[in-house]
């Protein structure tokens, strides 16, 4: 088979996943709590989200977000960091890395990493990307001898840590979107509320409805063996904090428990997906005799 077809193939099988994507607005539950931990610390969650069957599917189902490329995954771009913290355990973690592990091995932050601007006026430092178009420098080939895949998370699981721990903030928290504000109350109090909701194509700003696929609202995404918020656990206590997550999690079982009421859309289409097809019997040539 020709390179030409084997794309094709790809682009055909990646337009036809996403013309099963869901829409972006559906009905969502919601739940909000006090932190347990903290007082002045309000979380609000999307049970919808934290209760859907979502789960990464790199290198089985996912199609990328460039067509053609879905060796790429999420990874066809520079990761942002977000802050100074982020960038030290990231030179950290490639401190670890060597050619046999890292495929496109360079020594020094400067040289894995460069300026971009995620405005268009403000300068951001990201990781560096192998070529004008992509992927992120830290993405070895599916053949590469050392191993497919993020380089960083690679060697995180062979050093026997979660990959949070040497990859990107925005890497590792995906698809989770946390935001933080201050917010004001009637009676004049102050609370630091975070929300942890999806992160769908709008997440990515106006560029993100042009992502070739996105595995938030695909069916082919949500077939996790158990609800986000179990499967996710490490990142969303990064995120929260401990307490906060013990709380949160006893209120997902206890929705479970109770039965959701606005399901992911995407979960629900891809248990029908997976659902055995039902054959009707044929009709007995003769009724059975009394």
């Amino acid at each position: 088979m020709s390179r030409r077809t084997q794309l094709r193939i790809l682009k055909d099988a990646a337009a036809a996943a996403r013309a099963e994507e869901v829409h972006l607005d559906f009905p969502r539950e919601w739940i909000e709590f006090t932190d347990p931990a903290d007082d002045q610390h309000l979380v609000r969650a999307d049970l919808t989200w934290l209760l859907s069957r979502w789960t990464c599917v790199y290198g089985t189902a996912c199609h990328g977000i460039v067509a053609g490329r879905a060796e790429d995954g999420c990874c066809s771009h520079g990761a942002f960091f977000t802050d100074a913290d982020d960038e030290n355990r990231v030179k950290a973690a490639a401190a670890t890395l060597t050619p046999e592990t890292w495929q496109h091995y360079r020594r020094g932050f400067k040289n894995y990493t460069e300026m971009d601007t995620i405005d268009g006026a403000k300068p951001a430092r990201r990781t560096a990307v192998q070529r004008k178009d992509g992927p992120c420098v830290f993405l070895n080939d599916t053949d590469f001898v050392g191993g497919g895949g993020c380089a960083l998370h690679a060697q995180a699981l062979r050093d026997g840590v979660h990959p949070l721990k040497y990859k990107p903030d925005v890497c590792w928290q995906l698809p989770v979107r946390r935001e933080q504000d201050w917010i004001k109350r009637p009676d004049g109090t102050k609370v630091l509320q975070s929300t942890l909701s999806e992160f769908d194509r709008r997440g990515w700003g106006p560029g993100g409805h042009d992502l070739d696929w996105w595995c938030t609202s695909s069916p082919d995404a949500h077939v996790g063996s158990e609800p986000m918020f179990r499967s996710y656990a490490p990142e969303l206590i990064a995120l929260i904090g401990q307490d906060a997550y013990d709380r949160l999690a006893e209120l997902c079982e206890a929705r479970l428990a109770a039965g959701i009421v606005a399901e992911h859309p995407a979960t629900v289409k891809a248990r029908a997906k997976a659902a055995p097809v039902k054959r009707g019997g044929r009709e007995p040539a003769t009724p059975p005799t009394a």
